[in-house]
């Protein structure tokens, strides 16, 4: 199996889309060649609302990344997220039936079969299954058992469904522009490969990507994912508490946001009738802005807190909360986070890239960088099985002419 030389990314989000197209190079590492960035119509709060104004969206992104590298985008890894989205723990367990009781691969696709064998609707799909660890014969906290000896071979997984016309109508806006889907990718884990470090997830840690329309959560424990949610609550609910408690258009709004907007604001340095002004002209006082501001982000820090499997957080995740997404661009919102939470809160930036990458290095590209990430471990995945395959194939036919 030839191993590709590129791999595309498409993030669809309820303000932008962002198409990113990589060069995988000799050593596994991947460069930046071209990036597109549109703002994003026909979509609301991750979902598809209106099919013809999604694609054309989605048309733009991918042709600015096209015209940036000289690429033709084939297919590409797209992330999904939206309220839809649900997530659940389930076990498997099979017995280990070879004569010289070593596990193989072919056990580990048993069990995990075992474990998706649960009854999912019929209007929803399955997303992911991922296996959380490993236990043979009763011994927890095995990472990887091929090879082990054993008679009982038990696996922990997480599984995520989405809502079965939701995705299709992302598939439908994609398939509809020429393109193919390598994989649909819920947005929370694709963002999780670029900004979180295998000591943060081994240790204990919250990611929560406060995009446009939605908060994504997930939770990591002891190197793997422990639970995941998806928030309606966002960057737009933000922009229209402030028009509408200061009486702003909505595009008004947004400037002020981005520009003036802070969590922490110091009123010491600006007098309570200090306004803030927009480049047409409109002006608020700044501190009921910031106030607005503060009060929305609290808001969704909390609702964060309240998607926290069990009550004692502390010891769960004693590596703290990782915000990332447009919105975690607000000024003073780490501050906030450590006086509401009582655990370490940073923001999260994508850096491990190459190339044209200035631009992406923001919180609110991680979904957009991480799906390429996500991608190359696939990638490397399906490469090391063909080998495996090949060299299966080898060894039979040496077995043939002894």
């Amino acid at each position: 199996m030839k191993k590709r030389t590129t791999l595309a990314s498409i993030d669809v989000g309820t303000t932008k889309v962002c198409t990113i197209i990589a060069e995988v190079d000799g050593s596994g590492g991947l460069r930046i060649v071209g990036v597109g960035i549109t703002p994003s119509n026909g979509l609301h709060k991750g979902l598809v609302v209106n099919i013809n104004e999604a694609r054309e969206s989605i048309r733009d992104s991918v042709r600015k990344a096209e015209q940036a590298c000289g690429y033709k985008v084939e297919s590409a890894y797209v992330g999904v997220t939206g309220r839809h989205v649900t997530s659940t723990n389930n076990r498997g367990v099979v017995a280990i039936t070879h004569g010289d009781r070593l596990v193989r691969r072919d056990d580990l696709k048993r069990v995990l079969s075992c474990a998706q064998n649960i009854k999912v609707p019929s209007d929803r799909r399955l997303l992911h299954v991922i296996p959380r660890g490993y236990a043979i014969d009763g011994q927890m906290g095995i990472k990887n058992p091929v090879g082990m000896h054993g008679f009982r071979l038990d696996v922990e997984t997480h599984i995520i469904t989405a809502a079965v016309t939701s995705v299709q109508n992302l598939v439908k806006c994609i398939r509809s522009i020429g393109l193919d889907i390598e994989d649909l990718v819920l947005e929370p884990l694709a963002s999780s490969e670029a900004i979180l470090t295998l000591d943060e997830k081994q240790v204990g840690v919250i990611l929560a990507d406060i995009g446009g329309g939605t908060t994504d959560i997930a939770i990591f424990k002891e190197g793997s994912i422990w639970h995941t949610a998806i928030l309606p609550v966002a960057g737009y609910q933000l922009t229209r508490d402030i028009a509408i408690g200061l009486g702003l258009p909505f595009d008004v709004a947004e400037e002020m946001k981005k520009r003036y907007g802070s969590v922490m604001p110091v009123y010491e340095s600006k007098s309570e009738t200090t306004s803030a002004i927009s480049a047409d002209g409109h002006g608020v006082s700044y501190q009921d802005l910031c106030d607005i501001v503060r009060a929305r982000v609290e808001e969704i820090i909390r609702l964060i807190l309240l998607e926290m499997p069990r009550s004692e957080y502390e010891e769960l995740v004693p590596a703290g909360l990782v915000l990332t997404g447009g919105s975690s661009n607000l000024s003073g919102i780490e501050a906030l986070g450590r006086d509401i939470l009582r655990l370490p809160v940073r923001v999260g930036v994508p850096t491990t890239m190459t190339g044209i990458s200035d631009i992406l290095r923001d919180p609110a590209h991680a979904t957009s960088v991480g799906l390429l990430l996500w991608g190359m471990k696939h990638e490397g995945r399906q490469l090391w099985k063909s080998r495996g395959l090949l060299r299966r194939f080898l060894s039979r036919i040496k077995n043939l002419f002894r």
